[in-house]
């Protein structure tokens, strides 16, 4: 049930991705996020040294969840990354198949590139039917998410009856917009909050909180999955 159904504001979830730092982790946490994201894809520039990991999960504050990002990694790969950061949720942004996203015993979101194609949600969800939700970006469909594209509102599943978050091209100065746009259950970031890939700028990671949260004061929110 969405929070706006029983009448109450409804609130963006908020995603920061990427992270690298302790530091970062602390201050995403102190700005209210709801998720952090520690990412092991091998091609990824914000991949996170695996003996880091336990430090990242150190300086989560409790109730946030820390999400473990994978693009076929193998499975290996994937367990090991588990043992190390104990994430609460994982994320997949590969050709990974719905057996093999669901094998670690942890809920899931998929990630998809829409970026120039037309994908329902019926066909979302028939693909990955045990997905907790998805994580719609701007890419081109099999392309590594983060390359900062942005998502056409057109390209968006009108019936995904599933909690999604908006990727591709988020910063402090259109989030707002995007959300006003297309009214997301949640916005996920990288590059809009970084100096470099994996080194975040606190006063960017500040705005793009105090931004998300204008938009939720907006009055006219449709109901939304969550």
């Amino acid at each position: 049930m969405s929070d706006t159904a029983c009448g109450v504001p409804f609130r963006t979830r908020i995603k920061f991705c990427g992270l690298t730092r302790p530091g970062d982790v602390r201050l995403a946490c102190e700005l209210g996020v709801d998720a952090v994201g520690v990412i092991f894809a091998t091609r990824s520039r914000r991949r996170v040294d695996p003996a880091m990991a336990p430090a990242m999960r150190a300086a989560l504050a409790p109730m946030v969840d820390l999400v473990a990002l994978f693009m076929d990694n193998d499975a290996a790969e994937v367990r090991a990354a588990i043992a190390q950061v104990r994430p609460t949720l994982l994320q997949f942004h590969g050709s990974e198949d719905d057996a093999f996203c669901r094998r670690f015993g942890l809920p899931y979101f998929k990630g998809v590139g829409l970026g120039g194609a037309a994908v329902g949600g019926a066909t979302l969800r028939a693909r990955w039917p045990h997905a907790a939700g998805f994580v719609l970006d701007g890419h081109a469909p099999g392309q590594p998410g983060g390359s900062g594209q942005r998502l056409d509102a057109a390209s968006v599943p009108a019936d995904l009856d599933r909690p999604w978050l908006l990727a591709g091209g988020l910063d402090p100065d259109n989030v707002a917009d995007a959300i006003r746009a297309v009214r997301p259950w949640g916005v996920d970031v990288a590059g809009g909050i970084e100096l470099a890939p994996g080194i975040k700028d606190g006063a960017r990671m500040r705005r793009f909180v105090e931004a998300v949260r204008a938009a939720d004061l907006d009055g006219d929110s449709p109901a939304r999955i969550g």
